[in-house]
């Protein structure tokens, strides 16, 4: 490991418990605070998880968030519903921006969802959590509160797989890990750097280009290094997350699609051929099935018409 990367690790990766509660609320002042869900047919889990926020962290005693938003990609079940009923705002995918086009991919609704928020600081929360602890909150908002040399913050936590601990995160593991270790070394020191439970300054991300699908996390986190710096990033130990685990075959799907992610901003060059081929067992054998890699992204929403005509009003 690189030397600046182990300084980086006693001076940017922190617990929870660093920061209590109290703390974060005397920091945030004027600061305001928006958290993001992006929902697919989460209706199993994403009503706890707005519960959970809204009771912890939206009352008079506790007002750490500002607006909580579910941004809804599409659900066939009551996704949308069991969310505005546990108290969050919820906003159709196609509605923001509807000027482009919407693509399938939680990129693309990260990258909108910054349209319809108003946040300084921005907390993105997969809806697919079990267990939820408002801790995924306080703790990685709490450095873009308390420091103002922060900018980004990824929270870290072990990932059980069913019964074994420690054995989710694969594609992480297989993938992700190996890339930024390879190409981007000031990187590896992030636990979990395609978790999706991070937090970032506004001014940050509407600077920054959005992969639209698998590839956001990883590309997120190598523009932001590029854009301020790593001593800007930091990590916060939240203790343990469990989610709906993904089967083999669109793990390799989710791994094509970050190494296209690494591969466009290592090259800046064209594709070859951005496909990958799965195979199924069938009644007669195995069966070919090609799926298209994400190859499109979205540009900084600074960049967006509508953005900046916002942001002047």
């Amino acid at each position: 490991m690189l030397e600046e990367v182990e300084r980086w690790l006693s001076r940017r990766s922190w617990s929870v418990a660093d920061r209590p509660l109290e703390r974060v609320l005397a920091a945030k002042r004027g600061t305001t605070v928006s958290v993001v869900l992006p929902a697919l047919n989460e209706e199993a889990t994403v009503g706890a998880i707005v519960s959970a926020i809204r009771r912890e962290l939206m009352t008079e005693a506790v007002p750490l968030v500002d607006e909580l938003v579910v941004v809804d990609s599409g659900s066939t079940d009551r996704t949308a519903e069991v969310a505005a009923a546990a108290g969050a705002r919820v906003v159709a995918r196609d509605a923001i921006l509807p000027r482009i086009p919407a693509v399938a991919g939680k990129g693309e609704v990260l990258w909108r969802s910054l349209m319809v928020t108003g946040g300084d600081v921005v907390c993105f929360v997969d809806a697919d959590l079990r267990d939820f602890s408002a801790d995924f909150v306080t703790g990685i908002v709490g450095p873009l509160l308390t420091d103002p040399d922060v900018e980004f913050v990824k929270a870290m936590y072990d990932r059980p797989l069913g019964d074994a601990p420690g054995q989710g995160g694969r594609v992480t593991e297989l993938v992700a890990r190996p890339l930024l270790n390879l190409h981007w070394p000031q990187l590896a020191g992030f636990v979990q750097p395609l978790g999706g439970e991070y937090a970032a300054r506004r001014s940050l991300l509407e600077r920054l280009p959005f992969p639209v699908g698998y590839g956001v996390e990883l590309g997120l986190l190598v523009d932001a290094l590029h854009t301020v710096g790593l001593d800007a990033l930091a990590q916060v130990d939240v203790g343990v997350r469990k989610h709906r685990h993904q089967d083999g075959q669109a793990l390799g799907r989710m791994a094509a699609a970050i190494y296209r992610t690494a591969q466009l901003r290592l090259s800046r060059g064209h594709l070859v051929r951005p496909r990958l081929t799965q195979f199924e067992r069938g009644e007669e054998g195995f069966t070919p099935r090609t799926y298209a890699v994400d190859t499109e992204e979205r540009p900084p929403m600074a960049e967006i018409a509508e953005y900046r005509r916002r942001s002047v009003a």
